[in-house]
């Protein structure tokens, strides 16, 4: 499991999310090198994202097809 890191968002004066603050930490593990591309650091937060998500889908209860259902049209 990765370590939970806290991500900040900056706004505009109405509240609107403007940029993204992420720490130091977060940013050496996703980009080791200094010369990436848009597309090389897009796709590693892609995979960043991908990876928290299927750790929190191991650590979530698993719902029969009726609870399923329920939850996604409801």
């Amino acid at each position: 499991m990765q370590p939970q890191f806290e991500v900040e968002y900056l706004t505009d004066k109405a509240g609107q999310p403007k940029a993204v603050v992420i720490p130091i930490e977060l940013w050496k593990q996703l980009f080791p090198q200094e010369d990436l591309s848009t597309e090389e650091i897009v796709e590693r937060i892609e995979d960043y994202c991908l990876s928290r998500a299927m750790d929190e889908a191991e650590n979530s209860p698993l719902l029969d097809r009726d609870a399923a259902l329920s939850f996604l049209f409801h």
